[in-house]
């Protein structure tokens, strides 16, 4: 079996998964949203001490586990560096108390590989995966080659559905309370602009469409003199050009790749809107869309572990002494993961 921990920011979790089977024995995630709503994100000191307690409490009920454990994985990358450390300590310590390789894994691959838990990988695939920290589109040839197609230039889909819940004063974390709203708004009331529409870029841009919505709230009055359909009808006008930003760009992509399988991933890809925009264009280009359960779009140790299975099988692991915060590199299209 495999220990995977998972603490890359607001989440500590750890699982335990099948080498032979890829079966998920084990897997227990605790959340700080509640302890970050306060402040309309997370900070990243108060996640480095919560994450202090919360690991070790879920380790402590996995000691009967110990002695069939042939690897132990932890994300370092990318992440927040405070966070990141306390499950490389732990890791650390695990592999070296227990004489077993140690396994690290880039958070971004880890999302990739939520697709295929207890199921067997699929490649050739086109990913899109959209977060917290991340709006990309990734062309995964194998196990070892991941390629960067579009990313994003400034802020990410899941950052900025949080920074307009905030200036409207909803409360943390915004994607879900976005998502929600939409459903009673009118999606056309507010004519925000898609992003990089006229641009041949194979890029993603929202900081222009976040700043748009600002500008709609003060007009109103700002957040204090928004009534409940103001409210709706901004989250659906936002959703509504995210959508067509991402749909747009997509587009593009898929003309050019022959790739028939096609997924979405991380904590944004729950979005129903969105998931559904998607298997219209997918449909539309004759691709198979596949999506990870629900309970694991977000950050989680399962994928983690899904993901160290394979890196177990090639054996691929990495000194306990020199395991480190990974370098997070700006990446840019046609950069290798």
């Amino acid at each position: 079996m495999i220990l995977s921990i998972e603490s890359s920011c607001d989440d500590s979790s750890i699982a335990i998964t099948d080498i032979a089977t890829k079966e998920l024995l084990f897997h227990q995630k605790i959340s700080q949203e509640a302890d970050h709503a306060t402040y309309g994100g997370v900070v990243p000191e108060l996640a480095s001490r919560l994450h202090a307690i919360a690991l070790p409490q879920i380790l402590e009920g996995l000691k009967e586990y110990f002695p069939k454990l042939k690897a132990v994985a932890v994300t370092n990358q990318p992440g927040l560096g405070v966070t990141l450390l306390e499950g490389i300590a732990m890791a650390k310590t695990l592999a070296m108390l227990l004489e077993i390789p140690l396994i690290e894994v880039n958070h971004l691959k880890g999302h990739i590989y939520s697709l295929f838990i207890e199921k067997e990988a699929i490649t050739p695939l086109l990913v899109l995966l959209i977060s917290g920290g991340h709006t990309q589109i990734i062309k995964v040839e194998s196990f070892e080659k991941m390629q960067l197609l579009a990313t994003s230039m400034d802020d990410s889909v899941g950052e900025s559905f949080d920074k307009v819940a905030k200036m409207m004063g909803l409360g943390y974390p915004g994607g879900p309370i976005i998502e929600n709203l939409a459903r009673d708004g009118d999606e056309d009331r507010f004519a925000f602009p898609v992003p990089l529409r006229n641009s041949p870029l194979l890029a993603f841009s929202l900081s222009g469409l976040k700043n748009a919505v600002r500008v709609e709230i003060e007009k109103l009055g700002g957040k204090e003199a928004l009534s409940q359909q103001d409210q709706s009808d901004i989250s659906a006008s936002f959703q509504k050009a995210i959508k067509l930003h991402l749909i747009q760009k997509s587009k593009k992509i898929f003309k050019n790749e022959a790739i028939k399988d096609f997924a979405i991933v991380g904590g944004a890809s729950a979005n129903l809107y969105i998931r559904k925009a998607y298997e219209k264009l997918c449909n539309e280009f004759d691709k198979t869309m596949h999506l990870a359960p629900l309970q694991y779009c977000s950050d989680n140790a399962a994928m983690i572990g899904r993901y160290a299975i394979e890196s177990y099988e090639k054996k691929i692991f990495i000194d306990p002494a020199k395991i480190d915060i990974g370098v997070t590199k700006k990446l840019q299209s046609g950069d290798y993961l």
